[in-house]
């Protein structure tokens, strides 16, 4: 049986998520952070107050009850955006920086790749690619590409 938290969380007139302690005492404008963002999204969610230190800890989202899970789940998805590479087009060259044309599961896009090293190796076959502006993409299995993406992709790895 999963035990109830010892908290409440609710968005006050700003829209910002509060959290109530069973003894009254209540924490403003709280942000949910991932453990794990990538390999394991729903474990491990830590909720950071306005001081920047862990007021609690979900083990599992799964675990919370809906209106709670719903409210932490809304407030990541406001804030996370890394959309998934499923197809790499096109790219303007193999030297960085590069533009890259790519299809992801948000739509069509395009990017400038500055360097080979703005590619990071995450859990195996993993991939996590930022481009000039900071934004992420994720390849979450690069073997799982067509034949031409990862033609592609493998001259930049």
């Amino acid at each position: 049986m999963i035990d109830k938290p010892d908290y409440q969380l609710s968005r006050n007139a700003f829209g910002r998520l509060v959290l109530t302690e069973m003894d009254g005492e209540t924490h403003e404008g709280i942000i949910p952070v991932r453990a794990f963002p990538i390999t394991a999204p729903d474990y491990g969610i830590a909720l950071i107050g306005q001081h920047g230190h862990e007021v609690a800890w979900i083990d599992r989202l799964s675990d919370l009850p809906d209106g709670l899970r719903m409210l932490v789940e809304a407030d990541l998805a406001s804030r996370e955006f890394i959309p998934e590479i499923k197809c790499i087009n096109d790219v303007s060259s193999f030297v960085t920086p590069s533009t890259w044309r790519v299809e992801t599961d948000r739509g069509s896009t395009s990017f400038v790749l500055k360097g080979e090293e703005d590619i990071r190796r995450l859990t195996p076959p993993a991939l996590l690619i930022a481009d000039s502006h900071g934004i992420q993409f994720l390849i979450r299995d690069r073997f799982a590409l067509d034949s031409h993406s990862r033609k592609l992709l493998d001259r930049f790895l």
